[in-house]
């Protein structure tokens, strides 16, 4: 495969909006490229610059002879999976989500989330 065929390829891009001491930026990632990221003052330019690294990353692979990793199967997750968890914990847990008028599962997914 060439650069421009693995670029055509549905990687997962992350742009998160960050605040810190430095001020308001953008920070892009790509979740399979381990290392590949870019960061841009506005959500364009972060985006700009993460496919402008992808370029470079997945080029620089290649001319050195290492595999590339492809994107994530996304239909291989079902979304849901199944947690063992100590009976005192499930029981805060759905007291909480009770208390929220919520389903132990809304709460959850609530909770893993933030």
């Amino acid at each position: 495969m060439t650069v421009k065929d693995y670029l055509e390829l549905p990687y997962n891009i992350v742009i998160k909006k960050i605040k810190d001491e430095s001020g308001t930026y953008y920070h892009a990632a790509v979740l399979e490229l381990d290392g590949c990221q870019s960061t841009g003052d506005t959500y364009g330019e972060a985006y700009s610059g993460i496919l402008e690294a992808m370029e470079g990353y997945i080029e620089t692979k290649l001319e050195n002879g290492f595999d590339v990793p492809v994107p994530l199967d996304t239909d291989k997750y079902s979304g849901k999976f199944v947690v063992r968890m100590p009976k005192s914990l499930h029981q805060r847990l759905a007291m909480e989500a009770s208390q929220e008028g919520v389903s132990l599962n809304q709460y959850a997914l609530y909770k893993l989330s933030h």
